[in-house]
């Protein structure tokens, strides 16, 4: 007899990380998925199982089309909750971070609870819930998280959030902080950190890319498309025990690489004339938001789970030149 197959949703599936993770369970039969956004999503090419995947396109913020998803979805084994509006999108527009962010996760939490009690829920929260003071070295388990922007903020309020649903029992979460993604392939977001994709992306396509500060020294905390992907698939089959029960959170592994890191490998992989394409220009108020984040994160714990993280910025870069020519 064929295995059951285990249904999955994906919300904000027509962005960048759901695309990433539906491509690699739809390699499997294992999974069915449910592909959800605002605006239609679509299955990624080239997968073995497309059939396996049903798109439902619907605003999430509504509770009658929630109703209908979880419903879609019966018997559901886990959620992936990635819709969200982004750190630069949060800080130009408060309410409607507050209305995506935090009111729309709430709705559909509850709703989890009172649908499928204890199934496994796995959210996409982010470093930018570290804020100053900052320690010299690099961000702990032990550090408080202090957000300087809006979108950490919200997506700290959610977490705790979570942590009281796993601890009461209701719901079997486990909260992701992502670092920076880099390379993302398509086009720029208003994710204040989206430079730091177009450092490489727009060079390699003959494109300018305008980086926010005149500092080649500034270190962010980066992982690759796919070793994220990876760490996803990891993070859905994780024994939840292995948190405890009131902190839920995990700092996805990451490695910190300077701007000047990311343009060397850019020379080195793309050619030195690539170079030309950047341009530096003070942006005050992202530079304020990406200067608030945690230029290093100590990774012990997440590889202790099980995780894995990338080698280098030069294999990061490498990565995303070599996928040009696939």
């Amino acid at each position: 007899m064929a295995p059951i197959p285990k249904n999955i949703i994906i919300t904000g599936a027509g962005g960048f990380i759901g695309p990433l993770l539906a491509a690699r369970l739809l390699n499997d039969p294992e999974y069915r998925l449910i592909l959800t956004d605002l605006n239609e999503a679509t299955v990624p090419a080239g997968v073995k199982y497309p059939q396996n995947a049903t798109v439902m396109t619907g605003d999430i913020c509504d509770p009658a089309f929630v109703s209908s998803l979880l419903e879609a979805a019966r018997p559901l084994s886990a959620i992936f909750i990635f819709h969200g509006i982004m750190s630069a999108g949060s800080e130009a527009n408060w309410d409607l971070s507050l209305r995506v962010n935090v009111d729309s996760v709430r709705g559909l939490l509850l709703a989890l609870k009172s649908t499928y009690p204890g199934v496994r829920t796995i959210y996409s929260s982010s470093q930018a819930v570290y804020g100053q003071p900052l320690p010299s070295g690099p961000i702990s388990d032990a550090v408080t998280p202090t957000p300087e922007g809006t979108y950490g903020a919200h997506k700290l309020m959610t977490e705790i959030f979570l942590n009281d649903l796993h601890r009461r029992g209701f719901l079997d979460v486990i909260s992701l902080r992502f670092p920076t993604i880099s390379v993302r392939a398509g086009r720029p977001t208003n994710a204040a950190s989206s430079f730091l994709s177009g450092i490489v992306r727009e060079p390699m396509a003959g494109q300018p890319c305008v980086v926010p500060l005149r500092d080649r020294s500034f270190r962010s905390f980066m992982s690759s498309p796919l070793t994220l992907q990876e760490n996803l698939v990891r993070v859905l089959n994780m024994d939840g025990a292995k948190l405890p029960r009131h902190i839920r959170h995990i700092n996805v592994p990451g490695i910190s690489v300077s701007i000047q890191e990311l343009m060397d490998a850019l020379a080195k992989y793309g050619g030195e004339d690539r170079l030309k394409y950047i341009k530096e220009e003070n942006d005050p108020e992202t530079e304020r938001i990406v200067r608030s984040w945690a230029p290093d994160l100590d990774t012990t714990t997440p590889l202790r789970l099980g995780l894995i993280k990338d080698e280098s910025a030069d294999a990061i870069v490498k990565q995303y030149v070599d996928s040009l020519k696939a």
